[in-house]
């Protein structure tokens, strides 16, 4: 039974069984109509990528950010207390009062200098030396947790450094193996300050999965760093980690008080403002280039509809002598369009969960497909490709296909609607 044959129902229901079987069958590809379903297929095509697409790269981009703010806050304080009147020698009895404030996790004494690490290799890097106490490292747990060879058992006594997975493979070194140590604020002699040079042996190996951090950073026992930097019985400044990193400003003025001295306090974000900035404005243009996707998919939707009406100008003059309202044209052809979108919209949301959920395998599939690394580490900072799904993004870009198709279809089930048998048999 064809379109010609059904009656339709004067003052029927809206979206009754009538309509939404013409509409059904409007999408279903006859031989005559090859063209119109290809373009059909292509819209559907469209959506579903644009969506996946929008889905994955939010996801992905809002995993970087997240593991990357884990582990720039996992090694580095969310408050960084310097002194502005004196050096800081009282630092023990500093970090109690600091440790009774409400909302501050713990606080640790830092010393640190720039160096220039040479190895077994030969060839010498810029590497960062951080002086941290034993049990300090212990509450570090993106370090503490991370050790890939050695311990940090004894670390204060050792009289040895521990060295991230990307140093020691660049410098071909090992636990036990020397890394040597170049400071330019060395001794003082009649000629000058002299550079300083020492080697220590590796104690430990640890990777705490950010490239940057695992191929730069020496941590070497505190009293050590303090001698090695002509720091004797003073540390530089008191890292400071809280129980909400998001509210330091609310926070910032308990320290102060804590503090009872002339203090310098730097939160995580002022230190990083350059790198998420720069983070946040790639997201966002990365999110309205790729809703250009969706669009064009939305316009090939008119399209496919606007030639659908014409194709059908002889149907909509039978169904409208047979009693269809104006209002019945249309929601059959908006229920056409909408339905391909709608759809195209579903399955994009799966195909963008199931390459979220499995995007570090397909990465390294494709790395070893090509034989390259994709992502490089190097260049992306992390050693995998993180994805996160946001539950109001996914939300928005759902909604978004959604309107866009919905929208695409207005025009044609307008113009179809506006078609009276007379005119429709123009079309035939």
């Amino acid at each position: 039974m064809t379109a010609k044959d059904e009656a339709a129902p004067t003052g029927s229901r809206a979206f009754s069984a009538y309509e939404r079987m013409i509409a059904w069958r409007y999408l279903r590809a006859r031989r005559k109509e090859t063209f119109i379903s290809v373009i059909a297929g292509f819209s559907f095509t469209g959506i579903m990528l644009g969506v996946a697409t929008l889905i994955i790269v939010m996801a992905v981009m809002n995993g970087f950010r997240s593991e990357l703010l884990t582990r720039i806050l996992g090694i580095n304080g969310h408050v960084i207390m310097q002194p502005m009147d004196r050096p800081l020698d009282d630092f023990d009895a500093a970090i109690k009062r600091i440790d009774g404030v409400q909302g501050v996790s713990f606080a640790i004494p830092v010393v640190e200098g720039q160096v220039l690490a040479t190895g077994n290799a030969g060839a010498g890097s810029g590497a960062l030396v951080r002086g941290l106490r034993e049990e300090d490292i212990a509450k570090l747990q993106l370090v503490a947790k991370n050790v890939r060879q050695g311990t940090f058992q004894g670390f204060n006594s050792a009289g040895g450094v521990a060295i991230g997975t990307r140093m020691a493979e660049n410098m071909g070194l090992g636990l036990g193996d020397s890394l040597t140590l170049i400071s330019p604020d060395g001794d003082v002699t009649p000629l000058g300050v002299g550079p300083r040079m020492k080697s220590y042996p590796v104690t430990a190996i640890f990777e705490v999965g950010m490239s940057e951090y695992d191929s730069s950073i020496v941590l070497m026992p505190l009293e050590e760093a303090q001698t090695y930097f002509n720091q004797e019985g003073k540390v530089q400044s008191l890292e400071i980690f809280v129980d909400n990193p998001d509210a330091v400003d609310s926070i910032k003025k308990p320290i102060e008080d804590a503090a009872q001295r002339s203090v310098m306090l730097t939160d995580w974000r002022q230190r990083n403002q350059t790198f998420f900035s720069a983070l946040q404005v790639e997201r966002n243009v990365m999110f309205m280039i790729l809703t250009l996707i969706v669009l064009v998919a939305a316009l090939n939707i008119i399209s496919g509809l606007i030639m659908l009406v014409k194709d059908k100008g002889h149907d909509i003059a039978i169904l409208r002598t047979m009693g269809a309202t104006r209002n019945s044209i249309l929601r059959i052809f908006l229920m056409t369009g909408a339905a391909i979108g709608v759809t195209g919209t579903i399955a994009g949301v799966i195909l963008g969960v199931v390459v979220c959920l499995n995007v570090e395998r397909i990465r390294q599939f494709f790395s070893w497909l090509s034989g390259t690394t994709l992502f490089n580490p190097e260049l992306y900072f992390l050693s995998t490709l993180p994805a996160k799904m946001d539950f109001n993004e996914t939300f928005s870009v759902i909604l978004m296909a959604l309107v866009l198709s919905f929208l695409a279809t207005l025009f044609p089930a307008w113009r179809a609607a506006k078609l009276d048998p007379v005119e429709a048999l123009r079309y035939e």
